[in-house]
Parts: C-alpha cells; structure tokens; sequence
C-alpha cells in the first residue's frame, strides 16, 4: 500500500509568507541598529536600539516558524 504524500498548499503558502516576512525583518532590524549605534549623543538611541533589537529577534523567530511551517506542509501526514 502506498501512501500519496502531498504537499498542504494552505499551509506551504503560509510558511512562504512568514519566510517573506522574515526576509524583511532580516534587512530592517540589523539596518535600525547600524542607526542606532552610529548615532549614540541623539535623543532617540535608547528607544531605537530597543526596537532594533526586538526586530532582530523577529526575524530569528519569524525565520523557526516559516522553516517549520513548510516542513509541516510537505511531511506531515493529514490524519
């Protein structure tokens, strides 16, 4: 007996649009803390690091979630 192992396209195009999300993040959250530390004498470093920061590790997690959500598409079975 064979199994038919399809992939979930829902699932899959959810997974592609946290990868694209988290391609973003990769670009603005190391580029807000470029600014951030070339521009430390400025009122707004505190706050622009921190937001950089939390951007950076959006795009780590962001990065799990879409890997893990297409492996989920192409290898789990549906019951």
């Amino acid at each position: 007996m064979e199994e038919e192992n399809n992939t979930d396209r829902d699932i899959l195009a959810k997974g592609i649009k946290r990868l694209a999300i988290c391609l973003g993040l990769m670009f603005a959250g190391p580029t807000l803390l470029h600014l951030a530390l070339d521009n430390s004498e400025k009122p707004l470093y505190i706050p622009l690091l921190i937001i950089a920061f939390i951007l950076c590790i959006g795009a780590v997690a962001f990065l799990f979630l879409g890997i893990n959500t297409v492996l989920d598409s192409i290898f789990k079975k549906k019951k």
